[in-house]
C-alpha cells in the first residue's frame, strides 16, 4: 500500500492575515503573564518617557517580556532578544516586535527600583483570586554568585605591592617620553597608551583601597561600639586600618567572598526569601552581604509585617538553626508570631515513638526560647517544622537547577537587589499560573 504524506508548504501565502492569539493554546503560561502584567499599574513607567526621538516599545511588552523570560530561565538581553525570533511564545509576548538587547537590557536596569513595587501588588492578585492568605511563613537563604570573579578579589597588601610598581613603570615611561633619544624603546611599544593602561589601573587600585579602608573603619567602629569582635576567637584589640588580607572585588566591590553549601567559597551575594507554606509562593524576600543567616530575621520580619492586611497576618515563623538567636526568639514575639527556629541540626531517621512522644508540659513563668524549644518537640511543632523542607527548599531547587538562575547578571547590591526581586516576581507568576489551574 503506497504511503501519502502530508504536503511541507513554505511558499503559499496565508489566505487571512494571521493573528498572534492562534499561536498559545489556551491556558498557556505566556498568556497568564500579559493577563497578569495588564492588571498592573504602570502609569509611573509610561509616564517616565519624554516623547521625542523614536517611538519607544510599550512599557507593559517588555515587563511582560522580562516576567516571562525569568519564568522560563530566559535570562540574558541576548537571549530574550533572539527568543522573540526563535519562540512562538516570546513573538506572542512581544505581539511580533523584535526588542533589540540593549533595549531590553536598559529597560531592565532603569527600572527595577518600578518593578520592586510590583511584587506586593501581584501578591495581591493572587489574593483576589482566593488563592493567597498569610498565615505561616518559612524563611531560608541560598548563595547566588555574583557577576565576578572570586580570582578578581584585591587584597589590601597585594594592592599596595602592584600600587607601587604600576607608579614605578610609569615613572620610567615619562622618562624614556622626555627622552630626546628613542632608540631604547621596544618595537610596538606605544608610551602613551602603555601610561593610560597604567593610568586606570593605578585608578581602579585607588578605588579598592578606599573600599577596603571604608570597611576596616567600618568594623573598628562596630567593635569599639559593642566591645565584641564579630564572630571567631576572643575579642582582641580593634586595629585602626586594614589587616593585610583584607580584599575587594574588582568587579563588583559590593559582593562578597562567601562559603558555599557544596563547599569551597564563591564571590556571591546571601538572597533570601520568605515563602508562604500553603502556596509556595514567596512573601518576603532581600538581598544581603552577610555570610550568616542569623542577621536576616530582623529585615524578614519587617517585610512581612510592611505587607498589605488585606493579605492577613502571619501567624507562625519558621526557619533552621542559621537564623537561632534569642534575640531573634524576641523579635517574632514582639510582632505576635510564633517562632519555629530549630536551635541546632536535627538529627535524621528519628525513632519511630520519637515523632508521636509529646514532651511533659512547662511551667508559666519560662522564657521565650525555652518557651520555643518545648513547642518544637511536640507533635503539632515537628509537623509546623517540617513543612520548611517542603516548601521553601523546592522553591530554591526550582530557581536554581530548573530555571537555571544561578548567577546574578548585575553589579552592584542595588542591582542585584532588584534583580532577586524580579526573579521571586517571576516564581510567583510560574506559581500562580499553576494554583490558578
Amino acid at each position: 500500500m503506497k504511503v501519502t504524506f502530508a504536503d511541507v508548504d513554505r511558499e503559499t501565502l496565508f489566505l487571512l492575515p494571521p493573528s498572534v492569539q492562534d499561536w498559545l493554546p489556551e491556558g498557556h503560561l505566556a498568556r497568564f503573564v500579559v493577563d497578569i502584567v495588564e492588571q498592573l499599574d504602570l502609569r509611573s513607567l509610561k509616564a517616565s518617557y519624554s516623547g521625542r526621538g523614536s517611538q519607544p516599545y510599550n512599557p507593559e511588552m517588555l515587563v511582560a517580556l522580562l516576567f516571562y523570560g525569568y519564568a522560563t530561565g530566559v535570562f540574558s538581553s541576548r537571549k530574550l532578544e533572539r527568543s522573540t525570533y526563535d519562540s512562538v511564545a516570546f513573538r506572542f509576548i512581544a505581539a511580533n516586535s523584535h526588542p533589540d538587547h540593549d533595549t531590553i537590557a536598559s529597560f531592565r536596569r532603569r527600572f527595577l527600583p518600578d518593578l520592586k513595587g510590583l511584587f506586593v501588588k501581584i501578591l495581591m492578585i493572587a489574593h483576589e483570586m482566593d488563592v493567597l492568605k498569610l498565615g505561616t511563613v518559612s524563611l531560608d537563604g541560598t548563595k547566588v554568585k555574583a557577576n565576578a570573579s572570586k580570582h578578581k578579589a584585591l587584597s589590601y597588601e597585594h594592592a599596595n605591592k602592584l600600587e607601587a610598581q604600576l607608579k614605578a613603570e610609569v615613572a620610567e615611561l615619562l622618562k624614556k617620553a622626555d627622552a630626546a633619544d628613542k632608540a631604547d624603546i621596544p618595537d610596538g611599544m606605544s608610551i602613551p597608551e602603555e601610561l593610560e593602561r597604567r593610568t586606570k589601573r593605578l585608578a581602579a587600585i585607588a578605588a579598592a583601597k578606599n573600599e577596603i579602608e571604608r570597611r576596616a573603619a567600618e568594623r573598628a567602629k562596630k567593635e569599639r561600639e559593642t566591645g565584641k569582635k564579630p564572630g571567631g576567637k576572643k575579642p582582641k584589640p580593634p586595629t585602626a586600618g586594614p589587616t593585610a588580607k583584607d580584599q575587594v572585588n574588582l568587579n563588583d566591590s559590593e559582593s562578597r567572598i562567601m562559603p558555599t553549601s557544596g563547599g569551597g567559597f564563591e564571590q556571591a551575594y546571601n538572597a533570601q526569601a520568605g515563602v508562604d507554606t500553603k502556596t509556595m509562593l514567596i512573601v518576603a524576600k532581600h538581598v544581603t552581604q552577610h555570610t550568616n543567616d542569623k542577621q536576616e530575621v530582623t529585615t524578614a520580619l519587617e517585610n512581612i509585617t510592611a505587607l498589605p492586611e488585606a493579605l492577613g497576618s502571619v501567624t507562625e515563623f519558621i526557619a533552621d538553626c542559621g537564623y537561632f538567636s534569642e534575640t531573634n526568639v524576641a523579635a517574632c514575639e514582639q510582632e505576635q508570631i510564633t517562632p519555629y527556629i530549630a536551635v541546632d541540626r536535627q538529627s535524621h531517621n528519628q525513632p519511630l515513638w520519637d515523632r508521636f512522644r509529646e514532651p511533659p508540659p512547662l511551667p508559666d513563668d519560662v522564657d521565650a526560647v525555652t518557651r520555643m524549644k518545648h513547642r518544637l518537640t511536640t507533635v503539632v511543632g515537628k509537623e509546623v517544622y517540617a513543612a520548611r523542607k517542603r516548601t521553601i527548599e523546592p522553591v530554591f531547587g526550582i530557581i536554581k537547577s530548573v530555571l537555571g538562575f544561578r548567577s546574578f547578571l548585575l553589579r552592584g547590591y542595588e542591582a542585584v537587589q532588584g534583580e532577586w526581586d524580579l526573579v521571586c516576581i517571576a516564581w510567583n507568576i510560574k506559581r500562580l499560573h499553576v494554583l490558578a489551574k
